[in-house]
């Protein structure tokens, strides 16, 4: 499984290796207010991808803060209650069934 995984990895690697080659060319992305920025395709994408990373990652923070928050009060609020209230009462233990030394053992 190791040695698929590092498999793996290389295809993609060499793919993506392939697919910069490939596009070496220049891009122009145009900007408002007639900006403009020349770069080869390849650095073009990987700014675009980037950025969307940034984005996602933007968008998470507010939840991630979130249960951060809600996760650290219930720990305070389980690290402020005694340990005997913590744990659950246990149940009476009963007694093990007497057998009757008269009757045979099952299945003989």
């Amino acid at each position: 499984m190791k040695y698929l995984m590092w498999l793996l990895k290389a295809a993609i690697f060499f793919t993506l290796f392939a697919f910069a080659l490939n596009n070496q060319q220049d891009a122009t992305v145009h900007f408002f207010f007639g900006t403009q920025w020349r770069a080869p395709l390849v650095l073009v994408v990987l700014a675009a991808f980037t950025l969307g990373v940034v984005a996602g990652v933007l968008g998470m923070v507010p939840r991630w803060w979130k249960h951060r928050s809600a996760a650290r009060k219930h720990q305070d609020q389980a690290a402020q209650q005694p340990a005997a209230q913590a744990a659950p009462p246990q149940a009476p233990v009963a007694p093990p069934p007497s057998v009757d030394e008269h009757e045979p053992p099952h299945g003989i």
